[in-house]
């Protein structure tokens, strides 16, 4: 009996360094930089409608305004985290880039929704695109460098998940002050939905403006004597030269095992998730409540509260679990759970009893909950697997590629999604009498994509290398090689 107690107990909890920790001010304040990334994103995308309802645009252009500047991302990205890397100033290789990316992404967010009144569809639509161009521009600016800082805070194993965990937990404010705009931009204090638009963004502006620059002003960046490297130091290269080298770090950045690995389980994951988004509310109002769009409506909203604050809960239990059991494990847990969750959909979304609905929420919420705890901390350790062989610090590039891979399948899961609507036989027009083969096709790629992605995602992760006893080996040969060096 006490072999098998000592079997199942739990590891010791590693005891973090005081020179490892990051304060709780720091933590914080990185987290603000997610506040910040996480509004604009989430205005942009939520503001658009204005576009739409408010100057009557074709909703096919509109969808064109959204998706075509974040095709430059592919560009952008990488070279902005290539830039970040190899950028040397007393002031760091990130932080003089993350102040000005946020006071220009708000300068340009603000400017971008003062639509002046009276013009043509075309105006707007090619006024909008240069805007939107620039502002996604400024926008890298700021969000490549500020992800790459987080990655090099501290050296710690554990120390990274706890960042991760304030960052991801801060970021989700963002989502639930996101729900509010369009309620805002329609107060009967403005004139209409276009100057609510243009209020709103230049509120917008003013929070990523004065907080979006506070990672800059009160973080440090670990690696000081790489930052403050003398320019003189370093030899005057070519365009075609700093062309090649870019591209050299990219192939060596794709050609990175565990990073691929990280790649696949987040676009499984993210993407299982967003490509039926659109199908749980097509299952709540056409399947229980047959075609009843506002109770539907009120349902699906009180689910997405669950989700909601189920998801600040995951990640605190996220960081607990993967101090207790390791990264790789608790992902596995995460995610596993997920699974769990979107099985019950298929009973709990009942015609007969509504209420159901809000039982799988919670467990499907360890699914991006846990993601995006434990995938950037994973993501440094990743850097200083690299660092091993390339003898460089390239958290910009892996950062930007890292995010732009989920943004890339983000555009697809929502292409897709329509596709697969389209499979089911759905008609709008029927309204609540749609065939029993579409409610069943609706429900079975409801339930069964993520679940299938998902259980991809935990085979992708299952091969991954960098264990907590692994990272450690790395981070002292680093140090010593890196102490041998000066």
């Amino acid at each position: 009996m006490p072999k098998v107690v000592s079997a199942l107990s739990l590891p010791p909890v590693a005891v973090t360094a005081d020179q490892d920790r990051v304060p709780l001010v720091g933590k914080l304040v990185y987290g603000l930089g997610g506040l910040v990334n996480n509004l604009l994103a989430a205005a942009m995308g939520g503001m658009m409608i204005v576009l739409n309802l408010g100057l009557g645009m074709n909703p096919a252009l509109v969808g064109l305004l959204g998706a075509l500047p974040r095709l430059t991302d592919a560009l952008t990205d990488p070279i902005m985290g290539f830039i970040s890397d190899r950028t040397r100033s007393r002031w760091g290789r990130r932080r003089p880039y993350i102040f000005v990316g946020a006071v220009s992404a708000a300068v340009c967010f603000a400017l971008l929704w003062q639509l002046p009144a009276g013009q043509s569809e075309s105006y707007y639509f090619w006024f909008f695109l240069f805007g939107s161009m620039v502002f996604f521009l400024a926008y890298t600016v700021f969000a490549t460098p500020w992800v790459a800082l987080g990655y090099e805070l501290t050296p710690d194993y554990h120390e990274r998940t706890r960042v991760m965990g304030v960052q991801n937990f801060m970021s989700q404010l963002a989502y639930l002050i996101a729900p509010w705009f369009l309620w805002f931009m329609q107060l009967d204090y403005f004139g209409d939905i276009v100057e609510g638009a243009a209020k709103l963004a230049i509120l917008v502006a003013l929070v990523t403006v004065t907080v979006g620059i506070l990672p800059a002003l009160f973080l440090r960046e670990r690696f000081a004597d790489v930052a403050t490297a003398p320019v003189a130091a370093r030899p005057a290269k070519s365009l075609a030269a700093a062309v090649r080298e870019f591209g050299q770090g990219f192939v060596a950045t794709m050609a990175c095992k565990p990073f691929l690995k990280l790649c696949a389980a987040t676009f499984l994951v993210f993407n299982g998730f967003m490509l039926v988004a659109s199908f749980q509310f097509y299952v709540i109002i056409y399947y229980v409540f047959a075609g009843d769009q506002q109770q539907g409506a009120i349902y699906a909203g009180w689910v997405g509260t669950v989700s909601a604050i189920a998801t600040f809960c995951v990640i605190i239990l996220a960081t607990w679990m993967s101090g207790r059991l390791g990264k790789r494990r608790a992902f596995f847990v995460c995610t596993c759970v997920s699974i769990f969750g979107y099985g019950l959909k298929w009973f709990c979304y009942d015609p007969n009893l509504p209420l159901l609905l809000l039982v799988p929420a919670p467990f499907i919420a360890f699914g991006l909950g846990g993601l995006f705890t434990l995938m950037g901390s994973m993501m440094a350790d990743v850097c200083d697997f690299d660092e091993l062989t390339s003898h460089e610090r390239r958290e910009g590039m892996f950062g930007s590629i890292f995010w732009w891979v989920v943004k890339l399948g983000m555009a697809l899961a929502l292409a897709l999604g329509g596709v697969l609507l389209n499979v089911t036989g759905f008609d709008v027009a029927l309204e609540g009498a749609q065939a029993a083969d579409t409610l069943f096709l609706m429900r079975l790629f409801d339930v069964v994509v993520p679940m299938l992605t998902s259980a991809l995602a935990i085979y992708a992760i299952a091969t991954y290398p960098i264990t907590e006893v692994r990272a450690e080996a790395i981070r002292n040969e680093l140090e010593s090689r890196r102490l041998a060096s000066c």
